[in-house]
Order: C-alpha cells, then structure tokens, then sequence
C-alpha cells in the first residue's frame, strides 16, 4: 500500500509544515511588492527569479530535457497553477478583504475531493477524513471570520467567483502532478514552467511598470522568487508524490493562518479571538484528513499467497 493511501508518513508531515509556512508567507510578501511593482511585474519577476535558481541544477541533473519531451502537460500544469491563479489572485484581493481570501482560497482539499469522486476514488468519503476536512475548513471561517467578511456588491462578487476559480485550478494540478508528470523529474517540470510562464507575463510586466521600485518591495520579490516559488514547488512536488493529490492540498488550511500570525508579528496587528479558537480547529481538522485518525501510517500488507 503506497502513502497515498495509508495516511501521512513523517516525511510527508516535514513537507507538510514547510509548505503550510512558505506559502503561508506568500500573502506577506505580495503585499509588500505590489507596493511599487504592478501585480503583471510581481508574477513575472517571481517566476523567473525562480526558473533561474532551479536553472542549473535541473541542466546538470538532465532534468530540463526530459521535461522537455512532456511540454504540453508541463505548460498545462504552469497555466492552472501559476499563469491563471496568480493573476486572478491579484485582481481579486483589489476587491476582497485577505480574511475572506484566505478562506475561499482553503476550499482547494474540498474540491481535490469531488476531482477524486469524480474519478471513482471513494477513499475520500470515509467518514473521518471527510469529517476532518469539513471540521478543518470551519476552522479556517472561525480564524478569518470579522466584521466586513463579505462585502456586497458586483465587484465582490465577480472576486469571490476568481477565488472560487483559483481554488478549483489549485485542486486540479496536483492530479496533473500525479498522473502526468508522475516520471518526469519534478525539477525539470518545475523549472520549465517558470520559464513559460514568467516569459508570457514579461510584456505585460514591462507595459504596466511604470515606477522605480523601493529596496523593501524588491527585497520582497527576491523572497517571493527564491522561497516562495522555486524552493516551495521542490516541495510541493515532493509532497505531492509522498501524499497523493487528494491530501497534499491540506496545507491551505494552514496558510491563511500563518499570513495572520505574520501579521500579529510583523505588522503588529491585533491577535484575535477567531485565531486562538479557530487555529487548533484547523489542526485537528487536517490530522484527522491526513491520517483517518490512526497515529501512523498503515504497513503495506505482505501478498496473500
């Protein structure tokens, strides 16, 4: 029995934490580069920045050639996870406060599990680990829930459909991930990606910079390209194929919390009752999602002769 199906190993609870940090992380940083970079200039600045850390390794490791022979899924798997959610991301937090954001964004393991039905894995509706995911997701509304949650109006709600969109496109790349790219080197994959994306949205970047950016929001862009793209993707794919497409989206549960700790921290905003009560919902909610609430995973089964 592979651990897609017997529940988290440790390595896939390590894998778990850096990516519920990293791009946890990634609210902040975006906030302080839009400052002074226009969001066409943020995407494609984080997506080369990170295409270019990965270059020479996936060139030395022969990773790039053979992504190469598989480029249609791998530019289907930069659309749908980075060319379409990263612009409808930032187009929607004009409208939207980022507590709500954060929690339409927390939908993606819901949806990974209807992609999963919809493909005949049943797994997913055993009771304690759909009930983990639904307790996890209230969590995350206690956490984020505060006055002005849902503003009214057309725009806001054309924003709340890009981030349903976003959540939706989120839950379908990790099934690209698993069944698509399963034997392609993830470095390659992840670097060719970068390159494609990053390249498509340079002429909108160059059309729509029209200040000199300061040291803080550079520095944030540098932090968005080297952490949160290129190390976080290594990671994610390494979570992917240690977990399965279904659980790896766990980690959105865990992201919005992490932007509001940030937050408390860095910017001194205020620690609210929703996160002290909300957070260890959270927790509960994916260990029960991940694990089926057993303590660790289920050992393969010697064949039955």
């Amino acid at each position: 029995m592979s651990a897609h199906h017997a529940g988290f190993t440790r390595k896939g609870w390590i894998l778990f934490a850096v990516m519920a940090f990293v791009w946890g992380i990634t609210y902040l940083f975006i906030k302080e580069a839009v400052h002074s970079f226009s969001p066409p200039a943020v995407v494609a600045g984080r997506t080369l920045l990170g295409g270019l850390v990965l270059l020479p390794f996936a060139l030395r490791s022969g990773a790039l050639a053979a992504a190469w022979k598989h480029w249609p899924w791998v530019l289907a798997f930069g659309l749908i996870e980075m060319a379409g959610p990263f612009l409808l991301l930032s187009h929607a937090e004009t409208q939207l406060p980022s507590g709500l954001t954060g929690l339409l964004v927390s939908t993606v393991p819901l949806f990974s599990v209807i992609i999963a039905l919809l493909r005949g894995d049943r797994s997913a509706l055993a009771p304690i680990r759909l009930g983990g995911l639904l307790l996890g997701f209230a969590g995350v509304a206690v956490v984020v829930a505060g006055p002005g949650l849902f503003p009214h109006g057309a725009g806001s709600a054309f924003a709340i459909g890009e981030i349903l969109l976003t959540a939706v496109m989120y839950a379908i790349a990790p099934f690209i991930i698993a069944l698509k790219l399963r034997d392609v080197p993830s470095l390659g994959t992840i670097t060719l990606a970068l390159f494609a994306i990053g390249i498509g949205y340079l002429p909108a970047a160059l059309l729509t910079q029209h200040e000199v950016p300061t040291a803080r929001a550079t520095v944030s862009l540098l932090l968005l390209g080297v952490v949160c793209t290129a190390l976080a993707f290594v990671a994610f794919f390494a979570l992917i194929r240690e977990v399965g497409p279904v659980r790896a989206p766990l980690f959105t549960y865990i992201n919005p919390i992490v932007a509001i700790l940030l937050g408390t921290i860095v910017l001194s905003e205020p620690l609210t009752p929703g996160l002290l009560i909300g957070f260890p919902i959270v927790l509960v909610g994916c260990w029960f999602a991940a694990t089926g609430g057993r303590l660790r995973p289920r050992e393969p089964q010697p064949p039955q002769i």
